[in-house]
């Protein structure tokens, strides 16, 4: 009995602290330090493209720093971008904070942005 309540309050305690771990916030600049963790990335949205032409026609939102100088990206995904309605408009020059995934694209820092919900203005 006594083995199973504590089971049973171990797995409350995962349960309750996943979500705290996933919002860790992090600057633009030190996403980098953080691969393949959850997080939460802020920054303030400096160039932005929608590369229509491209495969995957993806959107690319800057933070901090602009292209070809970035630090850090979020990418909306062209099957995700009618969810986003203009984000290259809607963003550009706002402060943003995205949350996901930190993965790497040629050793630079991005998060994929795959719904709205992810992403919060400030």
């Amino acid at each position: 009995m006594r083995t199973t309540k504590t089971l049973l309050l171990l797995l409350i305690g995962i349960v309750l602290l996943s979500p705290v771990q996933a919002q860790k916030k992090l600057s633009a600049a030190e996403a980098k330090e953080h691969f393949g963790e959850n997080a939460t990335v802020c920054g303030q949205v400096v160039s932005t493209r929608y590369a229509d032409s491209t495969k995957g026609q993806p959107t690319f939102l800057n933070l901090d720093k602009p292209y070809p100088n970035q630090i850090f990206t979020v990418v909306i995904w062209g099957s995700n971008r009618g969810k986003f309605k203009t984000p290259e408009v809607d963003y550009k020059d706002k402060r943003m904070c995205v949350t996901g995934k930190i993965t790497a694209y040629d050793g630079l820092p991005e998060i994929i942005a795959d719904d709205p919900k992810q992403v919060r203005i400030e």
